[in-house]
């Protein structure tokens, strides 16, 4: 049987994107003035806002089972941190969370911080693995897990300025769980 363009190169899509996506870590991680200039632009909170809407295509991608359609979303919401331009006011409790965050990223990594970390491909592993397998339920508790550990997290760790992320969090996870389960209904009904 003959397959589809997209499914015969999507392994080797999705491993390119995994290439790029570790390739924009090194960079991000090595190179200081490209750091400062992407956070720069991070602190345009449209990125903040736009960023949880990936889980969306993320979603759906593995519910397709598509290796490509997945690690290219992770490299998007990676990119997105600066596809909007410097804003030219910015809030002191985003400057104060966001020089928090960048400490975090360029501190020492010690186990208990390389552990926290880790929470981040694991719950979106496990994510993927929820839709890969069809379970909307799953994938959604992954989802408010998700929402609730940055939340945790950036309060944890950024004190009263990590509270600048739960507008966007809370927004981007009511729009994403209400359009995937819209989505999955549909799915699922035609595959019926």
């Amino acid at each position: 049987m003959k397959l589809p363009v997209g499914k015969k190169y999507d392994k080797i899509l999705g491993f390119v994107f995994l290439l790029l996506i570790i390739l924009f870590i090194f960079l991000a991680m090595t190179n200081k003035s490209f750091f400062h200039w992407a956070y720069e632009r991070h602190q345009n909170q449209l990125s903040w806002y736009i960023r949880p809407l990936f889980l969306i295509p993320f979603c759906y991608f593995a519910y397709k089972r598509s290796w490509a359609g997945v690690m290219g979303t992770m490299f998007m919401v990676l990119t997105s941190m600066f596809w909007f331009p410097k804003p030219a006011e910015v809030s002191n409790q985003i400057v104060e969370f966001l020089e928090m965050e960048k400490e975090y990223l360029t501190g020492e990594w010690t186990l208990p911080k390389v552990l926290i970390t880790l929470l981040i491909p694991a719950s979106l592993s496990a994510l993927a693995t929820a839709f890969w397998k069809r379970n909307l339920w799953i994938g959604v508790t992954v989802m408010v897990f998700i929402a609730l550990a940055k939340m945790s997290w950036s309060v944890a760790f950024g004190g009263e300025s990590g509270k600048a992320v739960f507008v966007p969090a809370m927004v981007g996870l009511a729009i994403c769980v209400a359009l995937i389960y819209i989505g999955f209904r549909k799915m699922e009904k035609r595959s019926k």
